[in-house]
């Protein structure tokens, strides 16, 4: 087997829809018995287990996730407002919205989830922001 350089790399992972690249992280994970996890992650997490104020890391939380609950009646406009919220293909919107709840976006701002959440709830989805 050839080996792949490093830009070969990059242009195959550009390629690939979001799910395909995900499953790809997971399969990379397991084989490898490591984690992806950000290490930025890691050190904020810290702080908040060392006995800080759990309301006040509440009230500084500055990423939000968009949780989708469910479709309501109008699935199609929610997979529609879900295409133009992400890059997801037509399937994999779909495939998302039958799946929920599900994360539509994660660790965005407060204005992108409300913007989101708004978008989402006017094509008739039932939506979380975490």
């Amino acid at each position: 087997m050839a080996k792949l350089s490093t830009e070969e790399l990059l242009e195959s992972f550009k390629e690939m829809t979001l799910i395909e690249l995900s499953e790809f992280v997971k399969q990379f994970e397991e084989t490898f018995n490591v984690t992806a996890a950000a290490p930025v992650a890691v050190a904020g997490a810290a702080p908040a287990a060392g006995g800080g104020d759990a309301a006040a890391a509440a009230e500084e939380q500055s990423e939000f996730d968009v949780v989708l609950e469910a479709a309501g009646d109008k699935k199609i406009q929610v997979i529609k407002e879900v295409r133009s919220l992400t890059s997801l293909g037509l399937k994999e919107a779909k495939d998302l919205v039958d799946g929920a709840p599900k994360p539509i976006l994660e660790k965005v701002d407060k204005d992108a989830a409300e913007k989101a959440k708004e978008a989402l709830e006017g094509a008739g989805a039932t939506v979380t922001l975490k």
